[in-house]
């Protein structure tokens, strides 16, 4: 079954809103023992960092701050992620040679975010949880977090393609 346009878009632009509102709960995670906020503990690399950013948040009062922006980046994903894969479906399964391939980048785009920011925020989590580094988690976080954003820019770049290129097809 093919989704419909107004499913998949409304998907897609719901996961943007979303986004808008983790990069709000991230905010006060940006501290100056942690300048990068939430970005710092996706790349550390080892338990050790991940036990400085966590001490230096616990000391701030922001543990429960930082538990509440993970969950919230877990419902990010899930809807973010979704609305790619479903506009991908729809727009791989138009007739216009263009939007099939869009549709393709973006279906095969949002499925490897799903994977890889999952796999990246259940690891930060986890340790968060745990209250404690953990180096093979931290490796996992941080070793798939380029693909995620590689894979997250591609598919928002190209629903927006899509999206001109089949306002072209019926504006002709």
């Amino acid at each position: 079954m093919i989704p419909s346009k107004c499913l998949s878009i409304g998907m897609w632009v719901a996961g943007l809103i979303v986004f808008a509102l983790i990069v709000y709960l991230h905010a006060p995670l940006a501290i100056a023992a942690v300048p990068g906020g939430i970005s710092e503990h996706q790349a550390a690399p080892d338990a050790a960092t991940v036990n400085a950013i966590q001490n230096a948040w616990a000391q701030a009062g922001l543990l429960d701050q930082a538990a509440i922006a993970m969950i919230g980046d877990l419902i990010f994903i899930g809807i973010y992620g979704a609305g790619c894969v479903l506009t991908g479906l729809h727009f791989r399964a138009r007739g216009c040679r263009v939007l099939r391939m869009l549709g393709r980048l973006t279906l095969w785009s949002g499925a490897i975010f799903l994977f890889t920011d999952y796999a990246e925020t259940i690891c930060q989590f986890i340790q968060l949880m745990q209250a404690a580094g953990n180096d093979r988690l931290a490796a996992i976080a941080s070793g798939v977090r380029p693909v995620k954003m590689l894979s997250f820019i591609a598919a928002f770049f190209a629903v927006i393609a899509a999206l001109i290129a089949d306002w072209r097809a019926r504006s002709v």
